[in-house]
């Protein structure tokens, strides 16, 4: 269970170890990498949701992504696409037929990018000391983690409505943790306890998912990273008090 939880700081930090090297230079080339991948991870991220909505057997009627990532494109392809919304991208209208599995299909389908490329290219990078595609994997690789206040409370909120005692409570669905908080009666104990199991469900799914990511990313030969091992710096003599061409002991 240790090992699951330090997983993505081990990754995170070791990649960090690595790609810092050059300094400065290297921390901006992390930044413009994670510009870079955010932008192009946020539309594949909706799309994936409308399509494990379809490939589990619902419907989609209105996908929103903000027109900064390439909205009005995407309208012209997909027909459900709409431009703008509140968030930056949200699937909006979507019928599961009054299945949870559906649902849960819908939720989990973008974090199969956490299983490839995302832990694996997130190594891969962060090994390899490349910089700019480390901070490009990162939305890929933490994507669980980026979504604790949103589709990973929506999954636990899925599993606490069938368990005690919330059982049923259908109120409780959501994929905004802050916004759900704000709308619910913590006075009643069904509903204050099913939030809290729903965003236990919710942390557990996030470092339970990255965890098979990186058993996958080992498999195809990256395996955890962590910090570096440095050669310790060598003393001179003067440092230590001893003499040039002193007897060894």
């Amino acid at each position: 269970m240790l090992a699951g939880v330090t997983m993505p700081i081990s990754d995170l930090l070791g990649g960090l170890d690595r790609c810092l090297v050059r300094g400065a230079r290297g921390l901006l080339w992390i930044a413009l990498g994670l510009v870079l991948g955010w932008w192009i991870y946020v539309p594949v991220h909706e799309l994936l949701h409308a399509a494990g909505c379809l490939a589990a057997g619902g419907a989609v009627s209105r996908l929103e992504i903000d027109a900064m990532y390439g909205a009005r494109l995407l309208a012209r392809i997909f027909p459900f696409v709409h431009v703008g919304g509140e968030y930056a991208g949200r699937l909006s209208g979507f019928d599961t037929r009054g299945s949870d599995w559906i649902y849960l299909a819908t939720d989990l389908a973008p974090y199969l990018v956490t299983f490839l490329p995302g832990v694996w290219w997130l190594r891969r990078a962060g090994r390899r000391g490349r910089p700019l595609w480390f901070g490009a994997a990162l939305p890929w690789g933490l994507a669980p983690f980026l979504s604790l206040t949103g589709d990973a409370f929506e999954i636990g909120t899925l599993a606490a409505v069938h368990l005690p005692p919330a059982r049923g409570l259908r109120t409780l669905i959501g994929d905004d943790l802050v916004r759900k908080a704000a709308e619910i009666d913590f006075s009643l104990p069904s509903l204050a306890f099913g939030f809290a199991i729903a965003a236990a469900v919710g942390i557990a799914w996030a470092f339970t998912w990255y965890r098979l990511g990186g058993a996958i990313a080992a498999l195809l030969g990256e395996p955890r990273l962590g910090a570096m091992t440095r050669p310790p710096v060598a003393r001179s003599s003067s440092a230590t008090g001893g003499k040039a061409g002193g007897a060894s002991r």
